[in-house]
């Protein structure tokens, strides 16, 4: 197959000579230049990223695979969107990351592109820019940290929304509190638990574009850089095959993906990142979907947040390609992978090791999975939970709204001994959405007033246009569309409105007539955020809204490797 680095390094005369000679002063022999497949390292490692810390390293390993395969690795860097750091929230900048990625790629000397990703964002922004630009690709991620220990047990991100409640009602210690997030992330990888980082790594794993095992080979563990290295040698064969992802990313793919993630108890921001990537290869992917492939599917890994265990505790029972084998029955087993099997032949002798952490379909951990996709007046372009991380006595609920205009709002209000609110109402936050925050923050999972918990209750119906961390869980309600910003009925709830949630039969109905929902909108006046200038505003006017996976309008569907235009 025709190398694209040729129409770079293997031209005479003056362009030949300005694209090799300055590449050379770091020291790559001429030969270097004669027909080698070029293969980008795409790098998201920041000190920043924390997740990503180790990829510096990891880099390293890969190149050491495509050195040995014959190929030319060329490591570059893009923007790296850290989870715990970014502010106002990593997923306002998924969409300038992936554009960041597209462009890096399809305007450089690259033939095939490994994209290292590790923290929430890094996967999906990487993921879509490369199927935007459609050369061969392949993805490491980072890997899951090892388990916390704190007081004698294991611990994880889960647990944090646990100590925050504790230490909010005087039950933990400042000393406690401080000794247990210095106990949490005790080695380098991303969180611990089936949080939004491991999501997106199985995510790519069970969509076929990385090696078996790269969703759960813990960060510290060698094997992590043993598949960072086969991967480089791998990536030169498909090159050298001419493998791209529309080849790979297919309907049936994306079906595996849906029902793996199911049987994971996987994030809910799984939907917004691979209906985002659907987008962009031209996979019709709707919100339903969701529901109906994951309806089918129970939950069998024993994983916080929606279990016990851990990540690094899924890799030892035997990793996601038992998983996949457990589901073969349902999967698309003859969907291909980028190690050029199919993923049924990959995942054919694969065993599990701990019935404990990975159980079977006929005796599943629990027969919820998965998301489930809500309808009704509150939000008629839909609404998603997570059922395995509710609590079942919420699962049919009717309540009182007890309304937050927005974050501020509620963080002023939340724990005013004079608000009121019971045990049986709905808590109801506006404005969180991909326009109203901006950038659909995880807030979804709002911590309860501290008068609920006095009553040791833990959880009550939550609702929001935004996200939860993949970490998070009990009864919330997200993804709410249309969102409030734009004016949806979610905007047009008052306190005291009596909402019902029935999972059961998919429904999110607010009490309050058409006739009624018709006057209240004509007071509805749009918040405006004072975004006059730059990217921000660039996202305001061109996101879409949540069902449609949060991308930019103008970003839907790929545009191709080919550059028209010489440099020079």
């Amino acid at each position: 197959m025709p190398l694209r680095s040729q129409d770079w390094f293997g031209r005479t005369g003056k362009d030949g000579f300005i694209y090799r000679a300055w590449m050379k002063n770091q020291g790559f022999p001429h030969h270097e230049f004669e027909g080698k497949p070029v293969i980008g390292i795409c790098n998201t490692w920041s000190e920043l990223t924390p997740c990503n810390a180790h990829f510096r390293e990891l880099a390293e390993a890969i190149k050491r695979g495509v050195w040995e395969a014959g190929g030319f690795p060329l490591e570059f860097p893009v923007m790296s969107l850290g989870e715990c750091q970014i502010k106002p929230t990593a997923m306002l900048f998924r969409n300038l990351a992936s554009m960041d990625v597209e462009e890096s790629i399809r305007g450089n000397s690259i033939d095939g592109v490994i994209l290292m990703c590790g923290c929430d964002k890094t996967t999906p922004s990487l993921v879509m820019g490369a199927c935007s630009v459609d050369i061969p690709t392949m993805v490491v991620s980072g890997g899951p940290m090892l388990a916390g220990r704190f007081q004698g047990r294991k611990i994880g991100t889960s647990d944090l929304w646990r100590f925050a409640e504790a230490f909010k009602m005087g039950e933990m210690s400042q000393a406690d509190f401080v000794a247990a997030e210095a106990s949490m992330a005790r080695s380098q990888g991303h969180c611990a638990v089936m949080g939004t980082a491991s999501t997106m790594a199985a995510m790519v794993e069970s969509l076929g574009l990385a090696l078996p095992d790269n969703a759960t080979i813990p960060a510290a563990d060698s094997r992590r850089k043993v598949l960072a290295h086969m991967t480089g040698v791998r990536m030169v064969e498909l090159v050298r095959e001419g493998t791209k992802p529309s080849q790979i990313l297919t309907r049936q793919a994306f079906e595996n993906a849906i029902m793996v993630n199911a049987a994971l108890g996987g994030s809910t921001n799984f939907i917004l990142h691979l209906t985002a990537i659907a987008g962009r290869v031209g996979v019709d992917l709707s919100l339903d979907d969701f529901d109906t492939l994951s309806a089918k599917i129970p939950l069998l890994a024993n994983l916080q947040p929606s279990g016990e265990h851990f990540v690094e505790d899924l890799f030892y029972a035997g990793g996601l390609p038992a998983i996949i084998r457990e589901l073969r029955n349902v999967l698309h087993n003859d969907a291909l992978t980028v190690n050029g099997l199919s993923i049924g032949d990959n995942c054919a002798n694969a065993q599990c090791y701990d019935s404990d952490v990975i159980a079977s379909v006929e005796k599943p951990f629990k027969p919820e999975s998965g998301v489930a996709v809500l309808r009704g007046n509150l939000c008629p372009n839909g609404a998603v939970m997570k059922p395995s991380a509710a609590s079942p006595h919420l699962m049919q609920h009717t309540g009182r709204a007890v309304v937050f205009e927005n974050i501020d709002d509620y963080k002023a209000r939340i724990d005013d001994p004079n608000l009121d609110v019971d045990p049986t109402c709905v808590l109801v936050l506006k404005n969180v959405g991909p326009k109203g925050y901006p950038g659909m923050p995880e807030v979804g999972n709002m911590q309860l007033p501290a008068k609920i918990l006095a009553q040791n209750v833990h959880d009550m119906v939550r609702i929001s246009d935004g996200r939860m961390s993949g970490t998070g869980f009990g009864t919330v309600i997200l993804h709410v569309s249309p969102e409030a910003a734009v004016g949806g009925n979610l905007a047009l709830v008052q306190n005291g409105d009596l909402i019902t949630l029935d999972v059961e039969n998919r429904s999110l109905h607010l009490h309050v007539s058409d006739q009624e929902l018709a006057g209240r909108l004509v007071h509805f006046k749009p918040i405006d955020l004072g975004y006059e200038r730059g990217y921000v505003n660039l996202y305001i006017r061109h996101v879409t809204q949540a069902h449609e996976g949060a991308d930019f309008d103008f970003l839907k569907g790929g545009s191709g490797s080919e550059v028209k235009r010489d440099s020079h």
